[in-house]
C-alpha cells in the first residue's frame, strides 16, 4: 500500500506541476503581469498548501517540532535542494529590479523568523502581525510588477491552445487549480507514507519535520521548479521559490500562531535556523552575480543540502563538528 501511495504522488506531482506552469504563464499573459509575480503568488502560494496543513495539523496536536520544522525545513530544502536541481537543469535568470525588492523581503522575513526562534516562542499576536506583513507585501508586490509590466516592450512568454489561441483567463486558472490540487495531493500521498516510515525507524519528531516532512511538503515546488525549468520558464521557477520561503514565514508561522502559540525546540535555534538564514544570503549572493543562478551554483546548492542532511542523521557528524 506505501508503493502505491508514492508511485500515485509522483504521478500527480508531475501531471500537477505541468498544468499548474502552463495554467499559471496563462494567467499572467491574461492579467498583463510578469510570470513573476505569478510565481511569486498563484504558484509561490499555491504549492505551500501542503507545508500550511501540515503545521497547522502538528501544532494542533502538540508536535511544535514538526509545525516550525516543517517551515524552517522547507525554506532550506526549497533553495538547495529545488533551486539547485531546476538550474542544475537550466541555469535560471533573475531580475535586477525585482529581486532587488524581493531579495530583500526574503532576507528581512528570515532575519524576523531568526528573532522569533531565539525568543522561543510564536505567540498568537506575532503570529497576526506576520499575516498582516503577507497582505502588505502581496499588495505591493502585485502594485509594483504592474507598474513594470506595463512600461516592458520586450516580448513575453505566452501560453497557447493546441491550434494556437490564446489561452483564455478562466482557463488558464482552472488548469492553475487543477495543478495546485495534484500536486497538494500528491504530496500528501508522499508525506503520510514518510512519516509512518520515519516513525518506526524512531527518528525524532523535530527530525522529522526537519526532513522528511519538509521535504515532503516542498514536492509540490519541487515538481513545479523543475517542471518550468524544463519549459525554459525561469522566472516561474525562481518566484515560485522566493514566493514560498515568504509564504513558508508570513503565512503559515502567522497563521498557525495565530490559531496557537508555537514553542520552538532548542534544536532548530542551535543549527536549522541558522542553515535556513544561511541559505538565504547564499540565494542572494548567486542571484547578483551575473544575475542569474548558475549550473555550478545548482550543484553548489544540492551539495551542501546533502550536507546538511547528513548533519541531520549522523550524530558522530554533528558532534564532529560541535552540534551534539
Amino acid at each position: 500500500m506505501i508503493w502505491l501511495e508514492l508511485a500515485l504522488g509522483l504521478s500527480l506531482l508531475l501531471v500537477g506541476g505541468e498544468f499548474l506552469v502552463r495554467g499559471s504563464v496563462g494567467v499572467a499573459t491574461r492579467l498583463g503581469v510578469s510570470p513573476l509575480l505569478i510565481g511569486l503568488t498563484l504558484v509561490g502560494f499555491g504549492t505551500s498548501m501542503p507545508e500550511l496543513v501540515a503545521s497547522l495539523e502538528a501544532a494542533l496536536i502538540g508536535a511544535p517540532g514538526i509545525a516550525i520544522g516543517n517551515i524552517v525545513g522547507s525554506n532550506i530544502a526549497n533553495i538547495l535542494l529545488i533551486l539547485g536541481a531546476s538550474a542544475v537543469i537550466l541555469p535560471i535568470a533573475t531580475s535586477r529590479k525585482s529581486f532587488g525588492r524581493d531579495g530583500s523581503v526574503l532576507i528581512a522575513v528570515s532575519l524576523l523568523l531568526l528573532a522569533v526562534t531565539l525568543m522561543g516562542e510564536l505567540g498568537r499576536i506575532a503570529g497576526l502581525a506576520l499575516i498582516a506583513l503577507l497582505a502588505a507585501y502581496t499588495l505591493f508586490t502585485y502594485r509594483s510588477e504592474r507598474r513594470n509590466h506595463a512600461s516592458d516592450n520586450s516580448p513575453h512568454a505566452k501560453t497557447t491552445f493546441a491550434d494556437g489561441r490564446p489561452m483564455t483567463l478562466k482557463f488558464g486558472l482552472l488548469l492553475a487549480a487543477a495543478g495546485i490540487g495534484g500536486v497538494v495531493w500528491g504530496a500528501s500521498l508522499l508525506v503520510a507514507a514518510s512519516i509512518d516510515i520515519a516513525r518506526a525507524a524512531g527518528l525524532s519528531e523535530t527530525v522529522i519535520g526537519l526532513t522528511l516532512v519538509a521535504v515532503g511538503t516542498s514536492l509540490p515546488e519541487l515538481a513545479t521548479s523543475v517542471t518550468a525549468a524544463i519549459r525554459r520558464q525561469g522566472d516561474v521557477a525562481f518566484g515560485n521559490i522566493v514566493g514560498s520561503n515568504i509564504f513558508n514565514i508570513l503565512g503559515i508561522g502567522g497563521v498557525t500562531a495565530a490559531v496557537t502559540p508555537i514553542e520552538i525546540p532548542t534544536q532548530i535555534g542551535t543549527l536549522d535556523i541558522w542553515a535556513m538564514l544561511g541559505a538565504a544570503v547564499l540565494l542572494v549572493l548567486f542571484a547578483v552575480t551575473n544575475w542569474r543562478v548558475s549550473r555550478t551554483e545548482g550543484a553548489i546548492f544540492l551539495a551542501l543540502y546533502a550536507f546538511y542532511l547528513a548533519l541531520q542523521f549522523h550524530p558522530a557528524l554533528r558532534a564532529a563538528v560541535g552540534l551534539a
